[in-house]
């Protein structure tokens, strides 16, 4: 039987690999490649806290499978060059691969599949690894894809999953193809101090925790900013340690109203890639435009960086901003109230905030992260695009008594607990235990004020 080769991309694991799993039936010999691309880096998409974490997945894959008796191929360069010249090496018949959606994705893969079959090799593109259901599995009648989320929910929900398949047993890889070293996160600066581990054991270690004791409770908890009742393991999913199709047969066997509402954000998941498969412009440019006229003098600016450093003087936000920098992490509901605050509040173009986060988190995911800005900033599918998240409701409401404010905003520590959220109003002792928490940037009445009048 011939060599297969396996280009892990976004799918960085043993468990429920379609592809590998497929080489496996196919072929002899395996080889498990994985390319540092170039156009990656280019892209910006390269960023210390996300190459941290894809070094330990990349080291734990290649521990896995030296336990199969295998290895990590490790290559640099541009991607379509390096899987040709390593096919060729190894004289390996065919290709498997995840497919993606982002057009950086589709058009390497038409490069790829090109170069591959003028060598007289193939490409085999996988489905459902990277998502639960394919983008383009369901679509409305007349219409390329959903651009309301409860109705792709249903359909979604409708569809059968595929069944999960385990790790292999043994992965042989043929002698003669050289690899580099795995990188490692020892190598790089500009961390995150509180930055987690990455890696396919620390995955499912998480996501079995996770089931275990705190899915129970997520339709109740999943917004309280101080509790922290989320799984955590949105960067798992973003590097493909876990399977999403895995993930939620778990929680469907866990059941109850928490499951349900945790695999609902998978939904929204695959909601947004189907998105962005159809309207690939989507990374960059409004998907609904309101014709917005963003701020961008000097006062902006000065605004953007307050933002960016959590200095707004608004408790809640800070401490959001805060916790991202920290931790290359930030709670879902900070997300939402954070980039309310920028996108409408402040009213800057949702495109600085979208790449500032790109900047730090480490589940920095293009579909996701563009397409919940636009979400929040009325450009994208939301169908009420001119709610404005007032930061003082919000932080009042998810953090009642202002444990996430008081352990992300040391200036604000020694406040009273239901003061936290309104420094400005402060007075005697409490004023004084936060005289070096800064002044609001904006009052949020003409916040909201100079937002309306600008989509009038």
């Amino acid at each position: 039987m011939p060599t297969a080769v396996v280009l892990f991309t976004a799918d960085l694991r043993l468990h429920d690999h379609p592809p590998l799993r497929a080489a496996l039936d196919g072929a002899s010999a395996v080889v498990p490649l994985f390319v540092r691309d170039r156009a990656v880096d280019a892209a910006g998409f390269a960023v210390p806290n996300r190459l941290a974490f894809l070094a330990d997945c990349l080291r734990d894959l290649d521990a896995g499978l030296r336990e199969r008796g295998g290895r990590l191929v490790v290559r640099s360069g541009d991607l379509v060059e390096e899987v040709c010249r390593v096919a060729a090496e190894a004289d390996a018949r065919e290709v498997h691969m995840a497919a993606d959606v982002s057009a950086h994705a589709r058009r390497r893969e038409d490069r790829l599949r090109t170069a591959l079959e003028a060598g007289g090799r193939r490409l085999l593109v996988h489905d459902t690894v990277t998502t639960v259901l394919a983008p383009g599995a369901v679509t409305p009648g007349g219409r390329d894809h959903f651009a309301v989320f409860t109705p792709y929910l249903r359909r979604w929900s409708e569809q059968r999953r595929r069944p999960v398949l385990g790790a292999p047993r043994t992965v042989p890889v043929p002698d003669g193809v050289g690899s580099e070293e795995p990188p490692s996160r020892g190598a790089l600066s500009g961390l995150s101090p509180g930055l987690a581990s990455g890696g396919e054991r620390a995955g499912r270690k998480r996501l079995a925790d996770w089931l275990r004791g705190g899915v129970e409770d997520y339709e109740d908890r999943h917004d309280d900013l101080a509790g922290d009742a989320t799984s955590r393991l949105s960067p798992h999913l973003h590097f493909g340690t876990l399977s999403p199709v895995e993930v939620v047969h778990k929680a469907d066997a866990r059941g109850g109203p928490g499951a349900e509402a945790f695999v609902r954000q998978l939904a929204w998941r695959d909601f947004h890639r189907q998105v962005l498969a159809a309207r690939p412009a989507a990374a960059h440019a409004d998907y609904r435009t309101r014709h917005d006229r963003w701020r961008t003098a000097r006062g902006a600016r000065e605004d953007v960086e307050a933002w960016r450093e959590g200095r707004t003087g608004y408790p809640v936000v800070d401490a959001a901003m805060r916790q991202l920098r920290h931790e290359g992490w930030m709670h879902n509901r900070g997300r939402l109230l954070t980039a309310s605050f920028l996108a409408k509040t402040l009213y800057v173009d949702w495109r600085v905030g979208a790449r500032h986060f790109l900047d730090l988190l480490v589940d920095g995911d293009l579909a996701n992260n563009q397409l919940n800005w636009q979400w929040v900033a009325g450009t994208g599918t939301d169908s009420r695009p001119n709610r404005v998240l007032n930061p003082v409701v919000q932080g009042r409401r998810f953090d009642p008594d202002g444990a996430y404010v008081r352990r992300w905003v040391p200036e604000l520590a020694q406040v009273r607990a239901g003061a936290v959220h309104e420094p400005w109003k402060l007075r005697g002792r409490d004023r004084e235990a936060a005289r070096d928490y800064p002044e609001r940037v904006v009052d949020l009445a003409e916040g909201l004020e100079r937002f309306r009048r600008a989509r009038a």
